[in-house]
């Protein structure tokens, strides 16, 4: 499966939709709205502002869709769900238009104006869910028939693992898992479901399993003395980006406390969820952008002053660099000014406290306004962070904190931010203890995410830095 094929193959079909759709509805405005209100024809003329509008809408469109979700697995839609989204995306980007552009169109009666939002819903809604439908029959088929799918693994291995695996793969048409083998819960001399898939190792080897084999799915089917396990399960699948799912107990299908994942075949109850509603996610993905370019741009003249007085405050380089811990458990480097003594950490890694010897003058009061993070900008444009999400730890002590505290695996489940809700409401944090005490704002805020409380959080985020209570 070549997800970037597909996904450009529905971009550029969306595009040249949306461009044909404008181009046929610009012609009926020319050809038959217009003689209606003026009495004779219009010269039908092709000027450059709509050439510009043939380029500037559909990118509109693309950029519609994309915050809507339409371009989130991609392998994984269907043909109900595309028509039902296309019509309406349609509604909705069509009245958009229809009062931003068409609402001073000059027409003989009001009545022209529902015909033309009429005739530009029907021509885009056409001309654009023809194309998707084709993609996306192409790719159901490919599914259905076993050509394609989803590279899964079972957890489990006795009966409850034995049934659904058979159930998954004798089903007609397929569901499109592709099952590459199981991890085992408990060491057992043999496994009932090695007759049919190899074994991958226990819930030790899960994480380098999920890595190894590029796991899509993972499908949790214990037997009921295994149920103890599940919390430990899902703290190591909080930190992979896959889909989870679980086979319900019949008590809970019974009391009605689940919904199934699959109305015919195997029911299964879908564990993972999106933490924000997808229009949410995307649009606070392009918000992170727009911002951090903003951003750097603006404080480029503070950027200049802040090198320079770093480079004259001590020795040793303008900017800090060191591995933090992301999204999913991936490393990655994180930018500051440095505001230390480059010998700073010769004893070991080492948090640090407000009164801390290691600061430099300089140091300090860019910690006081938080003006040393002002480089984590390049991280939220490298996709490493976000401007709003858990401050990232180094492994060192995320090491610590896990064992004390093991659900600190579930702030990997989003991008670490710039600021957070743990460090608005706590500051920073001195030692383990304090970062265990934070933590629990960083889990309210993974469980209440949204774009107003990450406007919120930026709010207060910008009274901590004019008061400067950074430090």
């Amino acid at each position: 499966m070549n997800k970037k094929l597909q996904l450009s193959r529905y971009l550029i079909f969306d595009f040249l939709s949306a461009a044909a759709a404008w181009a046929v509805f610009y012609i009926y405005r020319k050809e038959i709205i217009e003689p209606l209100k003026f009495g004779y024809e219009i010269p039908l003329t092709f000027g450059s502002r709509f050439f510009i509008a043939l380029l500037i809408l559909p990118a509109s469109w693309l950029l519609f869709y994309y915050l809507t979700g339409f371009y989130k697995n991609i392998f994984r839609h269907s043909r109900t769900d595309d028509f039902l989204r296309t019509f309406i995306q349609s509604i909705s980007g069509v009245l958009v238009i229809f009062f931003l552009l068409l609402l001073d169109d000059e027409i003989k009666t009001y009545k022209s104006y529902y015909v033309l939002f009429f005739v530009l819903f029907s021509l885009h809604f056409l001309f654009t869910l023809i194309p998707r439908l084709i993609l996306t029959s192409a790719t159901v088929k490919k599914v259905h028939s076993r050509k394609i799918g989803f590279k899964s693994i079972i957890i489990g291995s006795n009966q409850q693992a034995i049934d659904i695996y058979r159930e998954l793969t004798e089903t007609v048409p397929s569901p499109g898992n592709l099952f590459v083998g199981f991890i085992s819960i408990n060491k057992q001399d043999k496994y009932g479901l090695s007759e049919f898939i190899p074994n991958l190792g226990s819930l030790k080897e899960l994480p380098t399993v999920i890595e190894r084999e590029n796991i899509e799915e993972v499908i949790i089917a214990l037997e009921s003395s295994e149920h103890h396990q599940i919390s430990r399960i899902i703290n190591i699948l909080g930190l992979h980006n896959v889909i989870i799912k679980a086979i319900p107990d019949m008590y809970d299908i019974l009391t009605g406390k689940v919904k199934m994942d699959h109305l015919f075949g195997t029911p299964l109850i879908l564990l993972s969820k999106d933490l924000m509603p997808v229009w949410q996610a995307n649009l606070k993905q392009l918000i992170d952008i727009v911002v951090s370019v903003l951003s750097l741009l603006l404080l480029s003249p503070v950027i200049l002053i802040l090198s320079i007085g770093v480079k004259l405050s001590s020795k040793g380089p303008v900017f800090y660099s060191h591995e933090r811990i992301g999204k999913y458990g991936k490393p990655f480097h994180i930018y500051k000014f440095r505001s230390m003594r480059t010998d700073a950490e010769k004893n070991g890694p080492e948090l640090s406290s407000k009164e801390d010897p290691r600061l430099t003058n300089f140091g300090r009061f860019m910690r006081k306004y938080r003006l040393d993070e002002i480089p984590n900008f390049f991280n939220v444009l490298k996709g490493d962070m976000s401007l709003v999400g858990p401050r990232p730890e180094r492994k060192f002590f995320i090491d610590q904190i896990i064992k004390r505290a093991p659900h600190y695996t579930h702030l990997h489940k989003v991008k670490p931010g710039i600021t957070s809700w743990g460090q608005v409401k706590y500051g920073y944090a001195e030692n383990v203890d304090q970062m265990i005490r934070r933590l629990r704002y960083d889990i309210l805020y993974i469980e209440n995410m949204s774009l107003f409380v990450d406007f919120k959080i930026l709010f207060y985020t910008v009274l901590t830095i004019i008061r400067g209570r950074g430090v």
